[in-house]
């Protein structure tokens, strides 16, 4: 598992254990978890995805802690209604305005989320060795599923990121003469390759400007930049453009989907550039498109 999903199991047990008044696991049945399941849904009115979530997290402790078997006929809590929800889409105009506010480094990964539709966390977890400059392609490496993707860069950003890598290097050229730990390598990596987190490819694309401890392993290296910033710059771009929509980072990615289907690209291509799973997540672009796809006219307009 991720570090953060690590950090949202313990979040959701720490709620647990407050609903059953720290009750010993060894006294845990299902009854229990129906009942917090069914408490989330009915009094907090929490959404499908976050019941969805707690739900996950219980289930991995029941069964790989607890060693205690759940089936699907013993799950018979309330569960929340899924309703689906249209995303914010900005139009090409707002993007640019946001990204005349911004400056440097936001600037630059802001427009690389719109520009290739990535997620804020697979931006920053870009390694050097995933830009392919020269081929105007950009590797996702274990992105949401814990899977891997192709999708373009553009080529207006170019020029910006073979400066910013140069910039780069220098911050890893620094880190190797005072012989820093090696960046963070994902899975078993770093034990089969001890060496690796030292090399320029492994490099974090955007990497922070102050060491940090590794909160898994405790020791001192340089992790990519935190998302915060990047956050914080984006909702002030926002307010001083004088958009009223509730954009955040990852509006970015929605406009570049919705954007995409307004330039005739078919459905798939998109769904295999955002590494979407299922069509019908997709499918969602097609109601939030500027242009109308499915060419029906209001009789008012006639």
């Amino acid at each position: 598992m991720s570090y953060s999903t690590e950090k949202t199991y313990l979040l959701w047990l720490r709620s647990f254990c407050g609903f059953i008044d720290c009750k010993s696991p060894d006294d845990l049945k299902t009854e229990d978890m129906q009942r917090f399941l069914s408490y989330l849904a009915v009094e907090r009115k929490v959404s499908a995805s976050t019941q969805n979530q707690a739900l996950n997290a219980l289930i991995f402790v029941y069964r790989h802690v607890l060693d205690k078997h759940i089936g699907e006929d013993e799950l018979n809590a309330v569960r929340a209604v899924y309703k689906r929800r249209l995303p914010v889409v900005l139009t090409v105009k707002e993007v640019h305005l946001i990204f005349d506010k911004l400056t440097g480094i936001n600037r630059l990964i802001a427009m690389l989320i719109y520009g290739c539709g990535l997620r804020v966390q697979e931006c920053l977890s870009l390694r050097i060795k995933d830009v392919d400059i020269e081929r105007g392609m950009v590797i996702v490496r274990s992105g949401k599923g814990d899977k891997d993707r192709r999708t373009v860069l553009p080529e207006s950003l170019k020029d910006d990121l073979m400066l910013h890598i140069a910039e780069t290097r220098f911050l890893y050229n620094s880190d190797r003469k005072d012989d820093i730990n090696g960046v963070y390598l994902p899975g078993a990596l770093e034990k089969k390759y001890p060496n690796a987190g030292k090399e320029w490819g492994w490099f974090w694309l955007f990497p922070s400007k102050s060491l940090s401890v590794d909160p898994s392993a405790y020791i001192v290296r340089r992790h990519h930049t935190h998302p915060s910033s990047l956050q914080k710059a984006f909702k002030s771009a926002v307010a001083e453009s004088k958009i009223i929509k509730q954009a955040s980072v990852h509006t970015l990615r929605h406009s570049f989907a919705t954007h995409l289907l307004e330039n005739g690209y078919d459905i798939r291509t998109i769904q295999e550039l955002l590494g979407h799973s299922n069509l019908q997540t997709t499918m969602i672009y097609t109601h939030v498109t500027e242009k109308n796809i499915l060419g029906v006219k209001s009789p008012l307009d006639r």
